[in-house]
């Protein structure tokens, strides 16, 4: 498969990658978010421009792609691990 029909290369880290061993050996009561350093950034695109959201659309997105990437790869990896309900 090429990279383009939706597969990573393999040297590529993902959210999921980065952050599993930190998110599953967390305490329940514990938050975990592996997208703070794009959450940060955006937040201090805000405080370098005044409160202008139209100057830091980029971040914004890359902070909704980097949730969104997490959350898919979270629930895939869950998905294989579950036995499901009939098995």
């Amino acid at each position: 498969m090429s990279e383009s029909e939706g597969q990573k290369p393999a040297d590529t880290e993902t959210a999921w990658s980065k952050g599993k061993a930190e998110f599953t050996g967390k305490s329940y009561s514990k938050y975990f978010d592996p997208c703070e350093e794009a959450a940060q950034r955006s937040l201090k695109c805000l405080r370098r421009n005044g409160g202008d959201r139209l100057m830091c659309t980029d971040y914004f997105e890359a902070y909704k792609d980097c949730k969104k990437s997490w959350m898919d790869e979270m629930k895939e990896a869950k998905r294989a691990s579950s036995k499901g309900w009939f098995s």
